[in-house]
């Protein structure tokens, strides 16, 4: 899966000559954390609320109330934004995005084409919903887990198993634990015990939570 296919659209970027005072508005109104500055279609910046707030004039600094609408009239996004923005490109893989944000701790990424203009942005919630898409939760059916050593064979083995007994997969993934490859697959199954019985006679090792339990207590 490619960032550009689940990259978010529907973003408000901004003017570097935006005020700052409309922007606080625009992000209260619209629940935004941050908006993204464009100038001349290439992306320049972003601000967040607590750059747009920290940059406000305070009613405690004892100024006025013209005072305070001439220091706001004045206060553009060009002013308080970051310049350090981080961003990935459409062509990139999903997961090659989420490890950059999870090294760099960012709630979301921008989008740039080859010529640098904003088509696009990610967040952590278009992370998850890959997430549970790609193991097929919203099909409905069952998931069966177990643990092989790594060795080239097994997923044609076990979708041979799978379709002998009449079922079909609805999705895979697997996981590194301890020194193990934990192998989930998702079936069109709503009891998986006749698969589960077929992978346990063919050497397979299937597991569930209780086998893990000592882990987390």
């Amino acid at each position: 899966m490619y960032v550009g296919l689940k990259m978010l659209k529907n973003f408000m970027p901004q003017s570097p000559d935006a005020l700052a005072e409309d922007a606080a508005a625009l992000m209260e109104k619209h629940m935004l954390w941050m908006l993204l500055i464009v100038e001349n279609d290439k992306l320049i910046g972003y601000v967040r609320t607590e750059d747009v707030s920290a940059a406000m004039p305070s009613k405690m600094t004892g100024l006025d109330k013209h005072e305070i609408n001439y220091l706001l009239s004045k206060l553009t996004l060009r002013k308080i934004m970051h310049t350090d923005i981080t961003t990935i490109s459409p062509e990139t893989e999903i997961e090659a995005a989420a490890a950059k944000m999870r090294e760099k701790n960012l709630a979301g990424l921008a989008v740039v084409d080859g010529n640098a203009k904003l088509i696009g942005y990610i967040n952590r919630n278009v992370i998850l919903d890959v997430l549970a898409e790609e193991m097929g939760f919203a099909e409905g059916g069952s998931r069966i887990v177990f643990e092989v050593s790594d060795r080239p064979g097994v997923l044609k083995h076990v979708a041979s198993l799978i379709d002998d007994l009449g079922y079909s997969i609805i999705s895979t993934g697997t996981f590194k634990h301890n020194d193990c490859r934990m192998v989930v697959i998702r079936i069109n199954a709503e009891n998986p015990s006749s698969v589960a019985a077929a992978l346990q006679k063919n050497g397979y090792d299937v597991v569930g939570p209780e086998d893990f339990r000592d882990e987390w207590e």
